[in-house]
């Protein structure tokens, strides 16, 4: 069903693009309601528009906070056309149809980016708005509901196409991006009371997010996908791409892994190499260079194809290291002309500027089919006070510092992880086994094969206890010298007696780092 549409309401913080909108209006003879800073805009253009006060002849009060809370307007969004009694109350009281909304809402997300000052932040909560929005879309069978500016573009075609008037299609669906505004303008409102009053866990808990991109497809290429800003600045992600192919699904999966790491690395040059989401080198060091280098040593086979991220600029002698190999996306803090300059010779790796980076979501979040599970994330590696050497052979402050290194990569390797380390790099890694034996075979194994003149006494750290002494002895053949792990098992003095009888050092840290 096709409506001719009579009467406009019109309030817009944002005025971009709404021009070509009103030299339609004019065109099809349809009347403006307005108020405010609306108003004055579109009289200064030269409309034609009736202010709302004139309109409802109730002035705005309350500094503003009441001006379309009205019945005439309400009433005149509401009402159902094709209901009798609906339209003899209309009649009687004199009040017109209203049968287009278009309302963009106070900027409270540029607020909240932009201050700290609650006064402020919650005179930029919306009321008038969204009760107009909500109403609209209820009602979309009668009205149509414009609430982006990127649609008056379609609106403009449908009143072209229809002669002034819309479809119930165009209406419909309309309706459907509405609901989806108020109730993410609504989710962050919460979410920004939810912070300021430290309830991690609400008893109801409405995640929110703007689509940034459709992407090609999925983890398959058989499955659909979209990314998604969950972040009051919802325009663009805290990255910028310099160049290369659109990123897909698994890159940016693997890229958000990367940033997890990379910013646990502090006061040296650390370079994260990423493949399937799992660390296949990790390196920290005071030159850059060497700290590549290193990361990629520990499996340069798995780096093929992967994701290599810097937290350093890169110049010139680095990148020429880096693109003697095959990398998907290069994550670092900066370029210089020169290192762009040999990028750009590879017009399909995709070169990403992480400068403006910055960690803000302290919680993780898995979904289900019906539910999904929230935490806290893991942003402990040890507790001082609960480290503790249980073997004859104490550790000294140097390896102390390197222990706490390898420690700190379990927590991001899945479980169950095995990670050995010498000179603050991995040389192996065992990920994601059932088995945290078969966990301590692979890391062996990819160290003998690549590194293998590293492997003797190196540092091994498992993200979880020993629950048998197999896989200590495993590490200790291998020529492991010093062991952390969490301890807690009911074989724990069967595993200290198999590290003193092989003579070495092993911490028990009290801190589990499960990451399933």
């Amino acid at each position: 069903m096709n409506l001719k549409i009579k009467n406009a309401l019109v309030s817009i913080s944002d005025k971009d693009k709404i021009i070509p909108l009103l030299n339609i209006f004019k065109k099809h003879k349809i009347n403006i309601l307005s108020s405010g800073g609306t108003y004055k805009f579109i009289k200064k253009l030269g409309f034609k528009c009736t202010e709302l006060s004139k309109y409802t002849g109730f002035k705005e009060m309350l500094d503003g906070r009441v001006k379309t809370l009205h019945p005439k307007i309400h009433a005149g969004i509401l009402h159902d056309r094709q209901n009798k009694r609906h339209r003899n109350e209309m009649s009687k009281n004199k009040f017109p149809s209203i049968d287009l909304i278009i309302v963009n809402f106070y900027p409270f997300q540029k607020i909240v980016s932009n201050t700290k000052n609650s006064k402020k932040i919650i005179e930029n909560i919306d009321i008038g708005g969204p009760t107009m929005v909500r109403a609209a879309a209820k009602n979309f069978k009668n009205v149509t509901i414009i609430t982006n500016k990127n649609d008056y573009s379609l609106l403009i075609k449908e009143l072209e196409k229809f002669s002034g008037k819309t479809s119930l299609k165009f209406r419909e669906f309309m309706s459907s991006k509405a609901f989806g505004l108020t109730a993410y303008y609504d989710a962050m409102i919460a979410n920004w009371f939810n912070k300021k009053l430290s309830i991690h866990f609400p008893e109801r808990k409405t995640i929110f997010g703007r689509k940034l991109k459709t992407l090609r497809y999925g983890e398959n290429p058989h499955q659909e996908s979209s990314i998604y800003v969950n972040d009051y600045n919802d325009q663009k992600l805290s990255f910028d791409q310099l160049q290369g192919k659109e990123l897909s699904y698994n890159n940016y999966n693997d890229i958000f892994a990367s940033l997890d790491i990379l910013g646990s690395i502090k006061g040296k040059f650390g370079t994260v190499i990423i493949k399937h989401a799992n660390p296949c080198g990790v390196a920290e060091h005071k030159n850059a260079l060497e700290s590549f280098k290193s990361a990629f040593a520990c499996d340069p086979v798995s780096a093929f194809g992967g994701v290599v991220a810097c937290n350093y600029k890169l110049n010139a002698k680095i990148t020429s290291e880096i693109t003697k190999n095959f990398s998907e996306v290069i994550l670092a803090k900066g370029f210089d002309k020169d290192s762009l300059k040999i990028f750009k010779k590879r017009k399909n790796l995709r070169v990403i500027d992480i400068s403006k980076y910055k960690h803000k979501n302290i919680s993780s979040i898995k979904a289900f089919d019906g539910s999904f599970l929230i935490q806290k994330k893991d942003q402990m590696i040890l507790d001082k006070k609960k480290l503790k050497c249980v073997t004859k052979l104490k550790p000294n402050k140097k390896e102390l510092a390197e222990i706490e290194f390898a420690f700190k990569m379990c927590k991001y390797i899945k479980s169950n992880a095995i990670v050995l380390c010498k000179n603050f790099s991995t040389i192996g890694i065992g990920a994601g086994q059932p088995s945290r034996l078969d966990s301590c075979k692979i890391a062996i194994q990819k160290a003998k094969k690549f590194l293998p003149s590293k492997i003797k006494n190196s540092i091994a750290a498992s993200d979880a206890f020993f629950p048998f002494a197999d896989g200590i002895k495993t590490l200790i053949r291998s020529g492991v010298k010093i062991i952390i792990q969490p301890g807690g098992s009911i074989r724990d003095q069967e595993v200290i007696k198999v590290a003193n009888k092989g003579k070495i050092k092993m911490l028990f840290t009290g801190i589990r780092h499960f990451n399933h």
